[in-house]
């Protein structure tokens, strides 16, 4: 366990059971949200079958398995010894916006950015804008004979039907986090969080879009998946009245970890990940899926103009082995994609194995929504929430 987590080192984008279905996902998936072809086809390239010196490889902060002695990754550490690639792993992907502005003006003119791995979020919308733009390539599918091991229901999101281009690192759920001492017992209502007088000036939301309108559009009685202006504008006044009434504190990124440990704030939106991680040295503290459901969103690979396709291909291979899928699981305590990292981690880590937050069951997968992706990128939308932070 570290001292920190890997969202308190960041504030994403704009901020058991076994896993054997995501059937949430697939209906959030399935649903027209994601961006169905695209104006440029995205860069194919003819796929050399040698593999680079080095994969470069950009993560986010705190997303991979670390010695803690050494600092040292043990999976990349294998892969080098397995492959002679060597990896120059870096954890500069700190918000989705940000990082796409750093690196849309090489793409935009063909140029390389020295990458040849990069992950970033579905529900930011950013995956499919770079598809899209003809920003990415395909993956040499002939060097992944593991996919087979993605979750079913993970291989076909509307952004990209047929994974050619893209390939899931971890997911997380977004719910509500909770001090059951200071709540008075179980909370599983959005609408408590808003309005209940008992939590007035101790409750924060999230500064994520995706994740603070999606979960309120699902209490609204809204779909998520589908946003319409009405139902974007329902949402923003009802978040509204809750701020100008003193009942939310404030918008946090993940730092509402401190403060609901310390006990300044009883109830938050949260995510599943964080949580984990923050029951581990405050375990009277929960979390709980809002009974009108909850947001999932995934961090896919994607390849980058001027990748190593091969290259990044045959890692993408090697992560997608269930040990190894289970080793960086073990670590970072969010949803893994790849089948039977659950039952590898059965031998190796039961108490990970069996704790629904990181291998939800299907009830709770159920209960689940992933946010429209082209919402996630539409300006007025944007600026409506901008405003709502600022209030």
């Amino acid at each position: 366990m570290t001292d920190v987590t890997r969202r308190q080192l960041l504030q994403r984008g704009a901020a058991g059971g076994s896993v054997l279905t995501l059937p949430g996902l697939l209906a959030a998936c399935g649903g027209g949200g994601g961006i169905k072809s695209p104006t440029h086809a995205a860069t194919s390239t003819q796929v050399k079958k040698v593999l680079a010196k080095t994969l470069n490889f950009s993560n986010w902060p705190l997303y991979i398995d670390v010695n803690t002695k050494t600092k040292s990754h043990p999976t990349l550490d294998q892969f080098t010894t397995k492959t002679g690639v060597n990896v120059n792993y870096t954890e500069d992907i700190n918000d989705n916006q940000q990082y796409f502005g750093k690196i849309q003006g090489p793409l935009s003119h063909g140029q390389g950015i020295g990458r040849d791995i990069i992950v970033m979020t579905d529900s930011s919308g950013f995956p499919s804008r770079l598809i899209k733009l003809g920003w990415v390539q395909k993956l040499d599918k002939a060097a992944i004979p593991n996919i087979k091991n993605l979750q079913p229901v993970q291989q076909h999101p509307a952004w990209d039907p047929n994974r050619d281009y893209s390939l899931p690192w971890q997911s997380g759920m977004t719910g509500i986090g909770y001090d059951p001492n200071k709540t008075g017992g179980e909370l599983t209502s959005i609408n408590d969080l808003l309005t209940n007088p008992k939590l007035k000036g101790k409750v924060t939301l999230l500064s994520e879009m995706s994740d603070a309108v999606g979960l309120v559009m699902l209490a609204n009685g809204d779909d998520p998946s589908h946003v319409t202006p009405a139902t974007f504008s329902k949402a923003i006044a009802t978040m509204k009245k809750a701020v100008d009434s003193g009942q939310v504190r404030q918008f946090t990124g993940n730092d509402y970890a401190p403060l609901l440990a310390k006990g300044d704030i009883w109830a938050c939106m949260a995510w599943s990940g964080d949580m984990v991680q923050l029951q581990a040295d405050h375990p009277h503290l929960k979390w709980n899926l809002a009974d009108s459901g909850g947001m999932i969103w995934t961090d896919n690979m994607l390849i980058p103009t001027g990748g190593n396709v091969y290259t990044a291909s045959v890692y993408m291979n090697y992560y997608y082995t269930p040990a190894v899928a289970a080793a960086v699981e073990d670590y970072v305590n969010y949803i893994c994609p790849v089948v039977g990292a659950d039952k590898v981690l059965e031998q190796k880590d039961p108490a990970v194995a069996k704790n629904p937050l990181i291998f939800p069951t299907k009830q709770m997968l159920a209960n689940v929504h992933q946010f429209d992706p082209v919402a996630s990128n539409d300006v007025a939308y944007k600026q409506q929430f901008a405003k709502l932070l600022g209030s």
